[in-house]
């Protein structure tokens, strides 16, 4: 399976931004988004901001498929899917990337980045509906529920996630029934996404 095995502080480096893909790391003074702000590279300070509306586009894009974890030719499927549905297609996108089974774990606070959560989906630590999934594109449906094995639960790696996160469950998740149970009570809408990014800016660039 095809995954990025590089360096992830380099892609916030490369976005100029903090796209926190190293969880607690991303938030403390051993960032290197906090000593050195600029794209990596011999001629990293050197570039500049202004460019075309083409790159403006490429770089909203690539943000997008870093923070949520998926590599090219699977974003591009997920947005000819987006654009077949009623709605609008960036918002789409979002939905469709926040309801994948990983980024459910993230937001529910067991993995401290979205590549843990990943790595905790593959390892079968999570159930949907009582069924074991290790896919971790898996989307979940409105009226899912999805809970943290209980072999999981005692890992020091998910107590220490649990008792440190202090992640805002975001409205279309809900945790009622307990710290390792999340029922999926709607789909999120865009005002439930707290993702910095353009979207409409990665349908322009598509569009081409």
């Amino acid at each position: 399976m095809a995954r990025y095995t590089g360096p992830v502080c380099r892609l916030c480096r490369r976005e100029r931004t903090k796209l926190f893909l190293k969880g607690s790391k991303c938030e403390s003074n051993r960032c290197p988004m906090e000593r050195r702000p600029f794209p990596p590279g011999e001629h990293g300070r050197d570039r500049t901001r202004q460019g075309s509306e083409y790159l403006t586009q490429l770089r909203e894009k690539q943000k997008a498929r870093r923070i949520y974890g998926v590599l090219e030719k699977q974003f591009r499927n997920v947005f000819e899917e987006a654009s077949r549905q009623d709605g609008i297609t960036g918002e789409n996108l979002l939905r469709m990337l926040e309801l994948r089974l990983d980024n459910v774990v993230f937001r529910a606070g067991w993995g401290v980045s979205r590549s843990q959560a990943r790595q905790f989906v593959r390892h079968g630590f999570v159930t949907v509906n009582g069924r074991r999934v290790t896919i971790p594109s898996f989307r979940v449906r409105r009226g899912d529920k999805v809970v943290l094995i209980e072999r999981a639960r005692a890992m020091a790696v998910i107590e220490e996630n649990v008792r440190v996160n202090r992640r805002t469950l975001p409205g279309w998740l809900d945790n009622t029934a307990g710290t390792f149970e999340v029922d999926v009570v709607n789909l999120p809408m865009r005002e439930q996404i707290d993702t910095d990014v353009r979207e409409q800016l990665i349908v322009e660039l598509y569009s081409k």
